[in-house]
């Protein structure tokens, strides 16, 4: 483990997590905690992940969103806001309560959940507008608790806005900042809650410059490569990493 002087495979993990969840990030505007997580669960504490996750996800939002900045929809985005600041706190709670066995487990369903819905398809049916801004908030809220919980609160906002319909710049202008916003609170319920300690800081400090150099490299990559092909890998990975935490957990 990461306790105070790492060995090379830890080292290589946490800098591999951090590489790749920077990048994925930097392309998609989300998924720090859907990629770091799969990689940092295998050398760290589970409780450490998620201060962990929350805080390099700040840091990747910092430098994705140079590139979707001048279209953020602030109005749109205003709902989930709401639902998402009522949300963290019950995330930042339910982690203090949470067992770390517990945590890998839920975490690791989650990873393969969403990947399976993803290559299924989900997210080529469409509602429109249906439930209007009361149904965005509740969304936001489940976001919120993710984030609060795991830092994973890009997810479901995402395959919300996926479902809403519209072009993939105008959901990534509201779901970017909704994730930028919700994982600052996060991080601060976290550190307010005596979650982010020796550990969680000097694994930061290792993972940080990692995650903004691939955060700077996925952003790049935004405006070229093609979405649907990066897209499919990604998902591998996701899925991947989280049937191996599933596994892990009930074994």
């Amino acid at each position: 483990m990461l306790a105070s002087l790492p060995d090379l495979t830890d080292l290589v993990f946490l800098l591999l997590g951090a590489l790749a969840a920077g990048f994925v990030t930097g392309f998609a505007g989300f998924g720090t905690g859907l990629v770091a997580s799969g990689f940092w669960f295998h050398v760290l504490p589970a409780a450490v992940v998620p201060p962990l996750v929350v805080m390099a996800s700040v840091a990747a939002q910092f430098v994705s969103l140079i590139g979707v900045r001048p279209v953020f929809d602030w109005a749109r985005a205003l709902p989930y806001l709401i639902g998402g600041a009522l949300g963290v706190p019950l995330g930042v709670v339910a982690l203090s309560l949470a067992s770390p066995e517990l945590l890998r487990l839920s975490v690791g369903i989650f990873l393969v959940f969403y990947a399976l819905c993803q290559f299924a398809g989900l997210t080529r049916l469409s509602i429109g507008a249906w439930g209007g801004r009361s149904s965005d908030a509740a969304v936001g809220v489940g976001g919120g608790v993710l984030g609060g919980f795991a830092g994973l609160s890009g997810p479901l906002p995402l395959i919300w806005l996926q479902l809403r319909g519209g072009p993939s710049l105008s959901q990534r202008a509201v779901y970017q900042p909704f994730n930028l916003i919700v994982l600052a609170l996060a991080a601060i319920g976290m550190a307010s809650a005596g979650q982010i300690d020796r550990l969680v800081l000097s694994s930061l400090v290792i993972a940080i410059p990692a995650t903004v150099i691939g955060a700077w490299l996925g952003a790049r990559l935004y405006r070229q490569a093609s979405e649907a092909a990066f897209r499919k890998v990604v998902l591998g990975l996701l899925l991947t990493s989280g049937a191996m935490l599933t596994i892990q957990s009930l074994w």
